[in-house]
């Protein structure tokens, strides 16, 4: 295969989320939701906590880790974003802006940086500028760059995101010319070396549809920071670099007070020239680099350092790639973006952190030119292997388009989720076997505004990603995890919601996160100030739970067997909430799971469908593992428990929210069976909920919660009365998750509920994506009107449990076909 067949394989025409440039979404939502009184009566003490807290936060200088009063509203501008995974990433939008940067760990920046663009010169056979023009349809900005010709004809060019890759396509009409920006960044799968790494390509296919040869210059412009009044602290420098058959310009700079190189460069080939500005002024009229190129399509490079910047002032750099295209042909010019901040520091932490990358590349910050030369040394094989990985899901005739850009698009959080993927930082107190030896360390937040790292209430729906598609990481994680149940933290902590003052951290209990990006992360774990998360029922299931899964997905014996100590301290922890010793384990009368403000009763069906679906795996284990004790009193138990379940939660039609004694005891929860998603996950097929009953409940939750709610365009919300009136207890039993819909999808794929899977996911899919305009900064929680919660959150990337439901489904039809 050649290496234009290469690029030219990707599937730009068909698959994917794609608009205009011009798009207006239909709906525009905003986070200003307002409970209704009845809502807002319990929790009004929590309310005046939780001020008190802010104001508390606000004055040490920090945001609180849920900041409810400033909330960031979607910009409707979000397409696939740029880097690696745990190197920090650069949002862009569909209009090809760059934005929402993340390269501080945990910290996002929404400025539209206008100085970032490509601009495109079109000369005639006789050397004369016919065309040049800022590839985007955004206006002039108020002050800067007043020189430049802006807002390109939205209708006459189109955005296709697949990620980790995307396509956009300019037609100048009027010059016959079609320019096609292929963007791709290294996010492959089982893949812990490209996956690492800070940048991403931007290749421009320029065809030449008229009847005489034009001189085509892509110019690519950039600045230092990322677009706040930091930008304006000096002692910015640029310099050109020229590294074999790259050449390009770096920009070394602080942001937050960390090193950080930025390198943009450009491939020297046959049919190209390749030219360099080392700097100019991004706040000025930006006239010295127009008329450059309006001259004769390239870039006088001028000095080959810049001077350091003074305070107030900012720097920017070009690179301009000049082809020759024939009439009817199309040439190419391949540009890269890396950056290199190979050390981070959190905000209360004195410990200095390597990233991942620098495992492969070093760490003393002198690589930005190394990584943008190994980007466009590199692309060619990212673009084959995401081909590759994609192409079983792309080439199914079975599954819907709208599905296959869902699948993909939403894996966009493993990268921009605030992630973080460090070296090694404990390696002497580590087993020998222990994975974290060779992949280090890895968190990603619960959501861009909910700043926790591995938030395991929520990882338990997310982890399918991981487990599926970077094993590794999922281990690693899970080894962090496991570490962690043992610790305790006596530093004393308010719970808001009852203004209880507890120990931050409960030895023998499963956290609830890993920290702060604005404290000490893995270091200071339990940054969740709202409740007392070592009395939460769902948290020591949930370990249990994923550790049995992971083992059926990894089959590492050596995994199962360091995990078995903790799965045992949990358990024993977990069969103390059994208090009336009926193998049921009852909620404290309080949100005591992930469900937060919902308030659960008893014995309930999502807490103990986990309970029973965790019983049935320890006991499993416990024979795998040949611990006879253990097995005997799982075995015992979960028997006891399975036919608990069904005597006090069964109604004849679905099993009951919980016991309490009030109607809300009767409603109709979405993930009621959450446990049992689990199993089947894990390839168990026996019986461990009633067959019959499972069905009905299923059925029972696609009639009323998703058909009953907006006629099912939306998804299924949490909580539906049995009169077909939504649950308004609280607001959460009110909101669609959007990541619970996707694993309740699955469970309904795996109980071979195909049609009612895929007509619960369309809709939160298609009103995220279609509707309101929040790709690639998914909710947590849609409304039925008018609002959502909690942008950018790491729950929806349950999707690839759908996706494994579906595997699984389809060689299951295999085997049958085979063996009928």
């Amino acid at each position: 295969m050649n290496e234009d067949s290469v690029i030219d394989s990707s599937p730009i025409k068909k698959y994917g989320w794609s608009v205009k440039l011009n798009h207006i979404f239909p709906e525009k939502r905003s986070q200003g939701f307002m409970p209704t009184w009845h809502q807002l009566y319990p929790i009004i003490p929590l309310i005046f906590r939780y001020l008190i807290y802010t104001i508390k936060c606000y004055f040490k200088g920090k945001a609180p880790v849920m900041d409810y009063v400033k909330t960031m509203n979607g910009k409707q501008i979000y397409g696939v974003p740029i880097g690696g995974i745990g190197c920090g990433t650069i949002g862009r939008g569909f209009q090809g802006e760059f934005c929402r940067y993340q390269l501080t760990p945990g910290v996002y920046s929404y400025n539209i940086v206008a100085a970032n663009q490509f601009i495109v010169t079109i000369r005639n056979e006789n050397g004369k500028t016919i065309y040049q023009q800022v590839l985007s349809p955004r206006p002039q900005p108020r002050q800067e760059l007043s020189c430049w010709k802006w807002q390109f004809p939205g209708w006459n060019a189109q955005y296709r995101a697949l990620y980790p890759q995307s396509w956009t396509t300019y037609k100048i009409l009027e010059h016959n010319i079609i320019l096609t920006c292929h963007q791709i960044s290294p996010v492959i799968p089982h893949n812990y070396k490209d996956s690492s790494v800070p940048g991403a390509a931007f290749v421009w296919s320029v065809e030449n549809c008229g009847d005489e040869q034009k001189d085509v210059s892509i110019t690519f412009t950039f600045k230092n920071g990322i677009g706040g009044q930091e930008d304006k602290a000096g002692g910015c420098w640029n310099e050109s670099f020229s590294r074999s058959d790259v050449s390009g310009v770096q920009i070394h700079q602080f942001i937050n007070d960390v090193s950080c190189t930025y390198a943009i460069g450009a491939k020297n080939q046959s049919n190209s020239s390749v030219s360099t500005m080392t700097w100019f002024d991004p706040c000025s009229n930006g006239e010295k680099i127009w008329q450059d190129l309006l001259e004769d399509g390239e870039l006088c490079q001028g000095e080959k350092k810049s001077p350091k910047t003074k305070r107030g002032q900012e720097t920017a750099a070009a690179v301009c790639v000049k082809l020759k295209v024939p009439s009817g042909a199309t040439s190419r010019a391949e540009f890269a973006l890396a950056w290199d901040m190979p050390k981070i520091r959190f905000f209360e932490s004195s410990n200095i952190y390597k990233r991942f990358y620098t495992t492969y590349f070093g760490d003393d910050g002198l690589v930005a030119d190394v990584l943008c030369k190994y980007v466009l040394d590199n692309f060619r094989n990212w673009i084959e292997w995401v081909d590759k990985w994609q192409s079983s899901v792309l080439d199914d005739l079975d599954l819907p388009d709208w599905y296959k850009s869902a699948l993909f698009n939403e894996t966009y959080f493993v990268s921009d989720g605030g992630t973080i993927w460090l070296t090694p930082f404990d390696a002497n107190q580590l087993e020998p076997s222990d994975p974290r030896n060779e992949y280090g360390h890895f968190g990603y937040l619960e959501g861009h505004e909910y700043r926790m790292y591995n938030t395991y209430d929520v990882h338990y729906y997310a982890s399918f990603t991981l487990a599926k598609l970077w094993p590794r990481l999922q281990e690693i994680l899970q080894y962090d995890l496991m570490d962690s149940i043992l610790k305790s933290d006596k530093t004393k902590q308010w719970e808001l919601y009852d203004g209880s003052i507890e120990d931050r951290k409960v030895a023998n209990s499963v956290p609830h996160d890993l920290g702060d990006p604005y404290e000490d992360p893995f270091i200071r774990i339990n940054a969740y100030p709202i409740h007392d998360v070592s009395k939460w029922r769902d948290l020591n299931l949930k370990f249990v739970l994923q550790c049995y899964r992971d083992w059926k997905f990894f089959k590492k014996q050596q995994y199962i067997e360091d995990m078995w100590p903790k799965i045992c301290t949990v358990m024993h922890v977990a069969e103390k909430w059994d208090t009336d010793h009926d193998g049921l384990i009852e909620n404290g009368g309080s949100p005591d799971q992930t469900y937060d403000s919902w308030v659960m009763t008893g014995p309930s069906a999502y807490c103990c469908s986990l309970w029973v679906a965790a019983l049935h795996c320890t006991k499993d284990i416990a024979s795998e593992l040949k611990d006879e004790k253990a097995l005997h009193h799982y075995t015992q138990l979960f028997e006891k428990a399975k036919l608990a379940f069904e005597k006090k939660l069964w109604n004849g039609e679905y099993y009951n929210f919980d016991s309490a004694s009030n109607p809300g005891a009767h409603t109709i929860m979405a993930d009621q069976l959450c446990g049992l998603w689990y199993l089947r996950a894990s390839g168990v097929q026996n019986e461990v909920f009633i067959d019959t009953h499972v069905k009905s409940a299923l059925k029972k939750i696609f009639d009323f919660n998703v058909m009953k709610f907006k006629n099912g365009t939306i998804g299924a919300v949490n909580g539906m009365k049995p009169d077909g009136k939504v649950d308004m207890v609280t607001v959460q039993s009110e909101e669609v998750w959007t990541g619970v819909v996707y694993g309740l999808a699955a469970l309904m794929m795996h109980e071979g509920m195909v049609e009612e899977a895929f007509k619960t996911a369309h809709g939160v899919y298609n009103v995220v994506y279609n509707i309101i305009g929040m790709g690639f900064e998914t909710p947590e929680a849609l409304y039925a009107e008018k609002w959502y919660r909690a942008i950018g959150y790491m729950r929806p990337l349950s999707i690839w449990a759908l996706q494994h439901a579906w595997e699984l489904r389809k060689r299951k039809n295999m085997v049958l076909l085979k063996f009928p």
